[in-house]
């Protein structure tokens, strides 16, 4: 595993060093000395979704900050973004964003649809008894949240760091907010003066907030490393066990056929979530996915 993510770690250092220019699965193979189909099977694995989307959403985000923040004509942007036409790019950004380049901009309002995939350091042993290392969150684990978000924010359209962290505060001060954490045990983890791996080595693997009185689950990220551990049931299982009985619970995520979902309608399907409303939230299209607790949750064993 540590091979494959040291791996990753070199070609998103080449994507960065690349993205104004127009990247393909052949050229990145190629240019990191890989074969395209392995590189495409390990790329997929670790970070969950494929080189071409990474491309694109990185390139499209470093083109939504250069529209909010340049005066760089839209154009211009397009080929700084590695696109070929003003037309092509425009397209994809509209996909992604659901407004064109000149809409987006008169808004102003930045936000990522995917920041670098930072892997370094993210390699933890999972306990074998996972279930029971779920706990409430404190305000020291804000850092391993932080960089939790970070790294799923393909999941989180219109997500506002700053005002985020307020809300993330009081989620835990009101005891609402569960983590999950994981001791880095690659070979450059910190290691303190008691020879004992230091606690800023550790890891968020998942994290979830929910809300009592709603009954819905206001975020929930799993470490892409990790997501195919089963470590959703178990959050979901506590959630329905344990602190929503009896309750219909309900999460919000893309609609049907939205590009910018790189899966998460899916995992929910797969949880036992069954479709509910559209919503628009914060100017996003969105749909609601409900469960009822009263069903029972996944048993642990």
């Amino acid at each position: 595993m540590m091979k494959n993510i040291n791996n990753i770690i070199t070609v998103i250092d080449y994507i960065e060093n690349h993205l104004s220019e127009k990247m393909s699965l052949s050229s990145i193979a190629g240019a990191v000395g890989y074969s395209k189909y392995h590189l495409h099977r390990m790329f997929a694995t670790c970070v969950g979704m494929s080189i071409h989307n990474y491309v694109q959403r990185r390139q499209l985000t470093e083109a939504a900050k250069l529209l909010v923040f340049s005066d760089k004509s839209i154009l211009e942007i397009s080929l700084i973004a590695g696109y070929e036409s003003q037309q092509s790019f425009s397209t994809s950004f509209k996909q992604m964003y659901k407004k064109s380049p000149n809409e987006y901009r008169v808004t102003g309002d930045f936000y990522p649809l995917q920041l670098k995939f930072d892997l370094d350091n993210n390699f933890v042993k999972l306990d074998d008894d996972i279930y029971s290392k779920i706990s409430f969150a404190t305000r020291e684990d804000i850092p391993l949240w932080l960089d939790l978000v970070a790294l799923t924010v393909d999941g989180y359209p219109h997500l506002d760091k700053a005002q985020y962290l307020g809300v993330l505060e009081k989620c835990i001060d009101e005891k609402r907010a569960l983590i999950l954490k994981g001791y880095n045990t690659c070979s450059n983890s910190k290691i303190n003066e008691d020879n004992k791996i230091d606690v800023s080595s550790d890891i968020a693997i998942a994290a979830m907030a929910i809300n009592y009185d709603t009954g819905s689950i206001d975020f929930f990220s799993i470490h892409p490393l990790y997501r195919k551990f089963g470590i959703a049931k178990l959050f979901l299982d506590k959630v329905m066990n344990e602190l929503l009985i009896n309750t219909p619970i309900s999460i919000t995520t893309f609609r049907d056929g939205d590009k910018a979902d790189t899966g998460y309608r899916e995992t929910y399907k797969q949880l036992g979530f069954a479709e509910g409303e559209l919503l628009v939230e914060f100017g996003y299209p969105t749909q609601k996915f409900i469960i009822d607790s009263s069903e029972g949750g996944f048993k642990y064993e």
